[in-house]
């Protein structure tokens, strides 16, 4: 949920009553966690990737592959594991390493993982790389440049004037969506 807050209100017994405003209807979670704890998450919005920049990756990957002969999803997945954060690592008991690995990687081409040696005995550390879907619009920035400087390399025209241009509507006012991966978003779940 996107929104802006307002006041913070000093409460008796050490409590405090915070309000924001939003344009999404809180209603039914609202409904099924009134007066019930809950963790509330508020961090500052980012912008959300436009239609136009996932496309334009794409194009941008396309001509790569094309050039290179790598499969297009290569060239993603490469791209996606060069940017830096865009992952997260955790460390997991040996026995579970292939499941998480397996069902992280369900979630799309580019939801890919990478393993390293823990120096817990019994664990291995797992590299969770997010695909481009969840991506808010600084870090699709970075992977259409990093995308664009492997173009060039390759004498692969890639328009800059288009980047530039969807660069300047990723500064318009945000539309994104809660998530983990945006950090504009204010959460709440019970705990």
């Amino acid at each position: 949920m996107i929104g802006k807050l307002k006041e913070a209100l000093p409460l008796s017994g050490g409590e405090w009553l915070v309000s924001f405003t939003t344009r999404d209807n809180p209603g039914q979670i609202f409904d099924e966690l009134r007066e019930m704890p809950v963790k509330v998450e508020i961090k500052k919005a980012s912008k959300a990737k436009s239609r136009d920049a996932n496309a334009y990756c794409w194009v941008i990957i396309d001509k790569i592959a094309e050039k290179t002969g790598i499969c297009r999803s290569e060239v993603y997945r490469h791209a996606i594991k060069e940017i830096g954060g865009v992952s997260t690592t955790v460390c997991v008991q040996d026995k579970a390493v292939d499941r998480l690995r397996e069902g992280w990687e369900k979630n799309g081409i580019g939801w890919q993982t990478d393993t390293l040696k823990s120096r817990i005995d019994g664990c291995t550390n797992v590299i969770l790389y997010y695909g481009s879907s969840v991506y808010d619009s600084q870090q699709m920035s970075r992977l259409i440049d990093s995308l664009v400087q492997e173009a060039e390399g390759l004498g692969i025209p890639t328009y800059p004037e288009e980047t530039e241009r969807m660069k300047r509507q990723w500064q318009s006012p945000a539309k994104a969506s809660s998530s983990p991966e945006n950090p504009g978003a204010i959460s709440a779940e019970a705990g």
